[in-house]
């Protein structure tokens, strides 16, 4: 799986798209002293508490510290309340993060984006009330998905969440509780594409695959870069009218950590943001949740496989 990962990997990086204007264990700073990163204050980095932020925090962290800047990683401090507080605080400098979660955690906006780089460019906005900078935002977007066994999708024509509306009650969701009573869920589907009757399935984050293996659900509740969505051959349905929101990777600085660390750090997370795809972190997250991989030595395949050690 490693040489498949290496070769899918390997693909020219393109641009990012829009730009700016718990238990936790850490790593030691690394003893840089070459690189535009030399002599710079030394640099806290945190990642949230799931497989693909461990993999984006490496990714990050080993660009950075490849140009000569004094990084220590912080893994698994927790969800994106806890992050915003330490990143406030300054007990962290930065972190990875997703643009539609910034907008539906401290956003508090009713304004739906219509475009991906609207949902940058509002989330920026959010950010600079919190004296923090959005870098460049990846390609890469980590958001809800329906899937289907491919022979279900096909026996009833599903495509598109449209398609649902004529499955009637006949089919079941398996999908996290909350997903009942969020617009980016049962109520989206309701009043946006008329899926009234679809009887839902509360469960466990996980365990929807087995839901859809074991026959107590027809649909399930996934995210587009699921490691297990390259294995399996699942159906994805497509979201023409994007309840389910644009979630961008990107990257969240505290304003006085950019202003001391320089223009080459700015350069070296958006060339790493710039390479970053839906399918990218999919391969590298099953790589490390399916495989076995350690999120350290995937990211450092990635990042070695596009130019930027």
């Amino acid at each position: 799986m490693a040489a498949v990962v290496l070769g899918l990997l390997a693909a020219a990086c393109g641009s990012s798209g829009a730009k700016a204007s718990s238990v936790h264990t850490a790593s030691e700073p690394s003893e840089t002293t070459k690189g535009p990163g030399a002599g710079k204050p030394p640099i806290v980095l945190g990642t949230k508490n799931f497989t693909e932020e461990f993999i984006l925090g490496q990714l990050y962290v080993q660009a950075l510290r490849a140009k000569g800047y004094s990084v220590t990683l912080q893994n698994d401090l927790g969800p994106s309340e806890v992050m915003d507080q330490k990143l406030t605080s300054g007990a962290i400098d930065a972190y990875p993060e997703y643009t539609g979660t910034i907008l539906s955690v401290f956003g508090h906006t009713p304004q739906r984006p219509a475009s991906a780089v609207q949902a940058y460019q509002l989330a920026a906005g959010v950010e600079r009330g919190h004296n923090a900078t959005l870098l460049s935002m990846a390609r890469a977007t980590d958001t809800d998905v329906i899937i289907a066994e491919p022979r279900y999708a096909k026996q009833h024509g599903l495509r598109t969440l449209a398609d649902l509306a004529k499955l009637g009650s006949r089919a079941t969701l398996a999908g996290p509780p909350e997903f009942r009573t969020r617009f980016s869920g049962l109520i989206g589907l309701r009043e946006d594409y008329g899926v009234t009757k679809l009887r839902f399935l509360p469960i466990a984050i996980g365990q929807q695959y087995q839901a859809l293996a074991n026959g107590r659900a027809q649909l399930a509740v996934g995210f587009t870069t699921d490691g297990k969505l390259t294995r399996g051959g699942l159906t994805m349905l497509s979201d023409p009218k994007n309840i389910f929101g644009f979630q961008n990777v990107t990257f969240i600085v505290r304003n006085d950590s950019l202003q001391h660390e320089g223009s080459a750090f700015t350069q070296t997370i958006d060339a790493v943001s710039a390479c970053l795809s839906t399918e990218a972190l999919r391969l590298m997250n099953a790589a490390v949740s399916l495989d076995r991989q350690s999120p350290a030595t995937v990211a450092r395949q990635f990042l070695g496989a596009n130019g930027l050690l």
